[in-house]
């Protein structure tokens, strides 16, 4: 599905594929309660805009390593071995669960608004979630093109839905303008300019973002307790 301007009040039911909220669910179920606070990342690739997969990375009860497990159709299909490059993240770093007010169809809500407001146009959806170096979960989507070109990374914060930075998206300057600025400095030609003009403009995709979370804002502990 080709993707510029979106739907970000759709709840969260309305994908076919479960959300990441929903693959955490499984693991709890069939793992038991004691196994969300090992986890230390969720993955998923080509979601439309849910992936038919995800991917949940975790400690070893044993203290012996990383498990994958691999989640689908609302069981867990695959269990194997993993590395800590694989997964991203910190040696002893979780995912505190707590902290997670944003599912990823609330991710997805976000960083789809961020990319119209960056007017790019996209496909698909790949989901991260980890710990960033101060521990505080967060989302990492990226978008792609059919072809599977990314087209932009949005760093999402999962307790307070802040856009924290891009990257592929809201350029602003050719290498013309590079080539015209060169001898001028870049603060006083079309280069300065159009740094400004970025930094406003994801300033304001921010404060948009913020009212996109107030209504997709979803929290892990009531959903996992409403079970």
């Amino acid at each position: 599905m080709w993707r510029g301007l979106l739907l970000v009040d759709a709840p969260a039911g309305a994908e076919d594929n479960a959300s990441a909220y929903e693959a955490l669910r499984v693991v709890w179920r069939e793992l038991g309660r004691d196994a969300l606070p090992r986890i230390v990342a969720i993955t998923g690739i080509k979601g439309d805009p849910q992936p038919a997969t995800w991917k949940i990375i975790l400690e070893d009860p044993n203290g012996s390593g990383l498990r994958e497990l691999q989640v689908a159709d609302g069981r867990i299909d695959s269990e194997d071995e993993t590395n800590r490059d694989m997964a991203g993240s910190t040696e002893g770093v979780t995912i505190d669960m707590s902290r997670l007010n944003l599912d990823s169809s609330g991710a997805y809500a976000v960083a789809s608004h961020t990319a119209q407001a960056s007017h790019a146009n996209f496909a698909t959806a790949d989901y991260i979630l980890r710990p960033d170096d101060h521990g505080e979960p967060t989302w990492i989507v990226t978008l792609r093109s059919r072809s599977s070109r990314p087209v932009g990374t949005i760093y999402i914060g999962a307790n307070g839905g802040t856009v924290r930075r891009t990257e592929g998206m809201f350029a602003g300057a050719t290498m013309e303008d590079v080539e015209r600025d060169y001898d001028q400095g870049d603060a006083r030609g079309v280069i300065g300019s159009a740094k400004r003009k970025i930094k406003r403009s994801f300033h304001r995709v921010q404060e948009e973002a913020q009212g996109v979370f107030e209504r997709v804002r979803r929290s892990f502990s009531d959903f996992i307790n409403r079970e």
